[in-house]
């Protein structure tokens, strides 16, 4: 997934558990190509693609800046000051049609993120067991990234998301600072896309916690991709690589090659097994009585449009979105809500707008801000899928992978990421908060 968790959060992954391996002895000492050049200029004067939209899709609104973060979500707008975007940063001011790539453009907050990356390598929270610290909570769920009480009115369930890295199906790693993170990534995007859906957050009393409106979860993830990439199974360059061409219910042409726009976005949903996600077309989750054709239209009505947008907002900021995951439910009256998260580095995969095109013809990866870099060190270390003990990942892929996903956070939003200035076990910070949230609903 993931991350195109997915992931609302983990109550929707009710029927699965995380499958942790148990970690080497030693850190692996052998050498991380993926980072290698990483940070050069890029070279390519030519404009980003432009967004790829299904045809049938109308041209999203987009919404005017928000002055401030809204009332309910009051950690963001503490931690949420103006930020320099990068790439102004390091033009001097100049036009933002620069060689440098945003990745490399401000390297003294890098090195300043990876540092405090570093001293929180022993302070990340990879377990929780808030039911026996908060009155009234009880375990509803354990996802990979997400765990999920519900509370004790039964009205609202609590979705902590963890410092946990999953991919492959397993958990890989803990990465400081990425549950902050992911929660106020998402929170950004619930709020900027109230124009396309309605969704479930009633607040969020810490940094790490969405407190969420029970509703009932479909079991269908809607996975919208705009390029052939990715190297999981169920990615759509893997099966394509394999001879598929008609993935999901969308036919493919033949001779594409891996990174390729895809002439529209297209929707390839899966359902959620115990294990691992299986690829269904539309008419299968019909026929099998997972959705109903009006509930599995207007879903994926609405993924094809929060995607759209997505992808407008990202390349207005030098990124691609390139694919990613949404999560649907319904409320008691009826309404289909938008859940779990949106548009967050472990849900999706972006890239540097400015270095794909020249990348692409020359048959190199594309920069990318999300953990696609560490699934391939795993991948090419080891057999991630069947090996019962992974190596442990590096310190310096785990420091990365935290910069980066600050890095998209502070891009997407234009605002400055708060590295927390305590070393506050995170999970006593948590119980302090949630249980005077609780007490004031």
């Amino acid at each position: 997934r993931r991350s195109p968790p997915r992931r609302a959060g983990a109550a929707t992954r009710k029927a699965r558990e995380a499958h942790p391996p148990a970690a080497a002895k030693n850190r692996s000492s052998r050498p991380c190509p993926f980072l290698s050049g990483r940070f050069s200029v890029a070279m390519s004067p030519s404009a980003p693609p432009a967004p790829a939209r299904g045809a049938n899709l109308p041209k999203p609104i987009l919404c005017p800046p928000a002055s401030s973060t809204p009332a309910r979500f009051p950690h963001l707008s503490m931690s949420s000051s103006p930020r320099a975007p990068p790439l102004a940063a390091a033009a001097g001011g100049s036009s933002p049609a620069v060689a440098l790539s945003l990745l490399a453009a401000d390297p003294g907050h890098r090195e300043s993120v990876l540092l405090a990356a570093r001293a929180a390598m022993g302070n990340c929270l990879g377990e929780t067991r808030l039911d026996l610290a908060v009155p009234g909570l009880s375990l509803a769920a354990k996802g990979k990234v997400r765990d999920v009480y519900e509370s004790g009115d039964g009205e609202h369930l609590v979705l902590v998301t963890t410092d946990r890295q999953s991919a492959f199906d397993r958990v890989l790693a803990s990465i400081p600072f990425k549950g902050q993170v992911l929660n106020e990534t998402s929170l950004w995007w619930f709020n900027q896309t109230r124009h396309i859906t309605p969704n479930a957050v009633v607040s969020s009393p810490d940094k790490n916690v969405t407190i969420a409106k029970r509703c009932t979860v479909f079991p269908v993830e809607f996975v919208v991709r705009g390029f052939v990439t990715g190297s999981t199974d169920t990615s759509l360059w893997t099966v394509y690589n394999k001879g598929v061409r008609n993935y999901c219910g969308n036919a493919l042409p033949d001779g594409m090659v891996k990174n390729q726009k895809l002439s529209a976005n297209i929707l390839t949903p899966t359902t959620k097994a115990a294990d691992h996600d299986v690829p269904v077309t539309p008419d299968e989750i019909i026929e099998s009585g997972l959705m109903s054709k009006e509930d599995f239209d207007e879903a994926g009505s609405k993924a094809l449009s929060l995607f759209a947008y997505g992808q407008q907002v990202a390349l207005e900021n030098g990124l691609i979105l390139v694919d990613t995951k949404y999560e649907f439910g319904k409320t008691a009256d009826g309404t289909i809500v938008l859940i779990d998260e949106v548009h967050t580095p472990d849900s999706s995969r972006y890239w540097i707008a400015n270095s794909y095109e020249d990348r692409f013809k020359s048959g190199l990866e594309p920069e990318n801000v999300d953990k696609e870099f560490l699934r391939l060190w795993f991948k090419n270390n080891c057999n991630p899928y069947e090996d019962a003990v992974l190596p442990e990942a590096p310190e310096e892929l785990v420091c990365e992978l935290a910069w980066r996903y600050i890095f998209l956070f502070e891009t997407i939003t234009n605002t400055k990421f708060e590295i927390p200035e305590t070393q506050e076990p995170i999970h006593e910070r948590i119980s302090r908060n949630l249980a005077q949230a609780l007490r004031d609903i």
